[in-house]
């Protein structure tokens, strides 16, 4: 259990520390999530959002991991995941395939939640 747990704060250090995001969108993107959440519930009830949020942890997670195991720990270049860096010496951006692969999981995520 002690290696999970090591695994986990490795990726929670990552997420606090990288540049791949900007701040501001680390923390906008919580409340656009916090709010969704609330609509869906006002308009759709409790049980529709949390089924939503369920599904939305699950496919997101199937992405950090994928990304996870093909950079080796972020340690290595794939698909829009770049090491090299900028020139201020940050690491490049994430680009279309991992924000694509997101609105297709909230896509997927909103869908199931219907059903």
């Amino acid at each position: 259990m002690g290696k999970i747990s090591e695994e986990i704060n490795d990726d929670l250090n990552f997420l606090g520390s990288h540049t791949l995001q900007p701040k501001w969108y680390k923390i906008l993107k919580l409340f656009i999530l916090l709010g969704f959440l609330l609509g869906l519930s006002f308009f759709l009830g409790l049980a529709h959002a949390a089924l939503f949020f369920a599904c939305f942890v699950v496919f997101p997670l199937l992405i950090h991991c994928t990304y996870r195991i093909k950079t080796r720990k972020f340690t290595q270049s794939w698909l829009d995941f770049r090491i090299e860096k900028d020139a201020d010496g940050k690491p490049k951006r994430i680009g279309k395939h991992y924000y694509s692969a997101v609105v297709v999981s909230a896509i997927l995520s909103f869908i199931i939640s219907q059903l």
